[in-house]
């Protein structure tokens, strides 16, 4: 495992080429949206646990509809249980 950190101008260079490569537009990989998901269900939960949610609310967006709109709903929701949550 890398310790390496990623400066913010290298996330958004790393969105872009994901943005590119899959077709997506900005409002599509809300990066603060996900990063604070993140951060929210590490302190709450545990740190592996962020990632594995990061994708859990994208599948959840994607069956809902995709829309932005459902990407913070799915968030939202997830956030909360691990705000509401005890190991």
């Amino acid at each position: 495992m890398s310790d390496r950190t990623l400066p913010p101008e290298a996330l958004d260079a790393w969105a872009d080429a994901l943005r590119e490569r899959f077709g997506l537009a900005a409002e599509d990989l809300p990066i603060a949206l996900i990063l604070d998901l993140a951060r929210d269900v590490a302190t709450g939960v545990a740190r592996p646990a962020a990632p594995f949610s990061a994708f859990a609310a994208g599948l959840v967006a994607g069956r809902a509809g995709g829309s932005p709109e459902d990407t913070r709903a799915a968030v939202a929701a997830i956030t909360a249980l691990a705000k509401e949550w005890e190991a």
